[in-house]
Order: C-alpha cells, then sequence, then structure tokens
C-alpha cells in the first residue's frame, strides 16, 4: 500500500502568507482612495460590492453542481457579513482615515488582548503568566506606536475606530474555522459570497439612512508615482485584498487549523506596513517600528502561551 505524504502543512503555510500579503495591502489600496476625498464607508460598501459582484459567477457554478444551503448557513453568513466583514471593513478604514496604515492595523491586532480581558472578567479564570506578559507587551508596544509621552497628538477618534475593528477581528477566526476545515459551517465560497452580499447590503443602508457617510470621488489614486482612474483602487481592494484575502485565509485555517493560522495571519502586519510604505509614502519612525515589532511579539506570545484559542466563554 502506498503511503501518501500529507502536503496540507507546507501548501497551508504557503496560502496563509499569500493571505498575510493580500489583507496586507487593504490598507495601502483604501488609503489611495481617502486620500481622494471618499469616505471610509463608502470605500468598505466599494470592497464589499465589489467581492460580491466577483463572486457572482462561481457561486451560481457551485448552485448549478447541486449545492444547497443548509438551515444553519444562512445565519452564519448572515454574522459573517455583518461582523468580520461590513464591521470589520468600516472601522478599520475609519481608523486608516486618521492614522497611518501601521498604527491602524497594529489597534486592530490587539484583538487577542482584548478577548483576554474578556474572559478573565467572565469567567475569572486567571490567564497563565506568559499570557499577562504578552499582553504587558502588546500594551507598552502600543504606547510606542501612538508615541504617547512623545508630544505627538493623539487621534482618540482613530484609536477608537481601530478597537472597535478588532472587536469585529476577534470574530474571524473562530466563523472561520468551521468552513475551512469542511464541518457544518458553509463553503468558504458561499461564505464570503454572502458575508459580502449582506455587508454591503448593511453598509448601503446605514449610509442611505445618513447613519454613515457615503462620499466618493472620481479623482484618479496615486499608487507608488503611478496614476490610475479611482475604480482600479476599488477594484484592488475588492479583488486582493477581499476576495483572494479571505479565500485563501479560511483555506489556511482549515489546513492549518485556527492556532496555527493566526500565527502566520501576523504577517500581515509586517506586509502592510511595507507596502503603505512603497505604496504611499507612509514611513514608520524608528519608535513606532520598535513598539510594531513589540506587540507582534506581544501577540505571538499569548497565543503560544494558551492552550486554546482565545475566544469568550459560552453563555
Amino acid at each position: 500500500m502506498t503511503v501518501r505524504a500529507a502536503p496540507q502543512p507546507v501548501s497551508g503555510l504557503a496560502i496563509a502568507l499569500l493571505s498575510g500579503f493580500a489583507f496586507g495591502l487593504a490598507g495601502p489600496f483604501a488609503a489611495s482612495l481617502l486620500a481622494t476625498g471618499w469616505s471610509a464607508p463608502a470605500v468598505a460598501l466599494g470592497r464589499l460590492a465589489g467581492t460580491a459582484l466577483l463572486l457572482v459567477v462561481p457561486l451560481l457554478v457551485l448552485l448549478a453542481r447541486g449545492w444547497r444551503p443548509r438551515p444553519g448557513h444562512l445565519p452564519a453568513v448572515a454574522v459573517y457579513g455583518v461582523v468580520p466583514l461590513a464591521g470589520a471593513q468600516v472601522c478599520y478604514f475609519g481608523a486608516v482615515e486618521r492614522l497611518s496604515v501601521g498604527v491602524a492595523l497594529l489597534i486592530e491586532y490587539t484583538a487577542p488582548v482584548l478577548l483576554l480581558g474578556w474572559t478573565w472578567a467572565r469567567s475569572g479564570a486567571r490567564p497563565r503568566p506568559l499570557t499577562l506578559l504578552g499582553a504587558a507587551l502588546a500594551i507598552a508596544g502600543l504606547v510606542l506606536v501612538l508615541d504617547v509621552g512623545r508630544g505627538a497628538a493623539v487621534d482618540v477618534v482613530g484609536i477608537v475606530w481601530g478597537l472597535a475593528a478588532a472587536v469585529c477581528l476577534a470574530a474571524y477566526f473562530q466563523l472561520s474555522a468551521a468552513s475551512g476545515r469542511g464541518q457544518d459551517g458553509p463553503p468558504a465560497l458561499v461564505l464570503i459570497a454572502g458575508g459580502t452580499l449582506v455587508g454591503s447590503a448593511v453598509v448601503a443602508v446605514l449610509g442611505l439612512v445618513g447613519v454613515l457617510p457615503l462620499r466618493a470621488a472620481t479623482a484618479p489614486i496615486d499608487l507608488a508615482g503611478w496614476t490610475a482612474p479611482w475604480w482600479v483602487g476599488v477594484l484592488l481592494v475588492a479583488a486582493v485584498s477581499t476576495a483572494l484575502a479571505y479565500l485563501s485565509g479560511i483555506a489556511a485555517v482549515g489546513r492549518l487549523g485556527s492556532r496555527l493560522a493566526s500565527f502566520v495571519g501576523l504577517t500581515e502586519v509586517l506586509f502592510a506596513v511595507l507596502t503603505a510604505w512603497w505604496l504611499v509614502a507612509q514611513r514608520p519612525t524608528g519608535a513606532q517600528a520598535a513598539g510594531g515589532a513589540l506587540v507582534v511579539v506581544a501577540i505571538a506570545l499569548i497565543r503560544w502561551a494558551e492552550p486554546e484559542p482565545l475566544s469568550p466563554p459560552a453563555p
């Protein structure tokens, strides 16, 4: 009998790195649109609606091949569309509108620290010493990233947007795991296509009633000195940083597991900082670079120290 080698870890690592790179480009692509007068919710709507349009044909092919949703699939798609998609995009782009791409993303990536505090408060179970050390390092890193105490103006609204994005991020790996492993959740294509439809509808309705400002512009964008039409920015953020990023991210979770995939997902911060430096000339200071490295190390330490992926206890 021939034993087949399992290529899952190697292929899963490559897919996870691809996902991190694609996600990391979202900030620079969005920043190029925000610089021409787009509002953060409008960029989020363009990203979600554009992705939904790109995935319509593959979704129809899947339905034509006989796939049908189960009763539990629709709530999963709805939650995914509202929280990790619509919620995370609006909040993250709201942070990018006021902060640099790297700072906004680092604040968003404090999600494990927020979950740690919530879980501790609700369950009363004291975290491990290494976990507490990681949380302290993350806070210290954020102080450096935000230049607190150095006379720099701290944009409180931008920080609040970033923390709201962190809350939305906390739901991402948990909701992706079942689909990525082919369990009871809907397939990745259905989760992303349906989720972007739900998310774009939510953002559009909130914009129409005046809750979110939907402001777009037709001025050309600038990426690393290259001038392109506005729709190129929307296409890039939809096709690369959403469709490709989320589909590859879910596939990586299925191959590596949510714990290891979340570690590799930290490369998104590195990719985001480097591409923002290259594409939209957002160069971090030395203190911010050191703080960012400290935050990444802290989050990795928390995830290594905890026996299971951080999640709130069941109510």
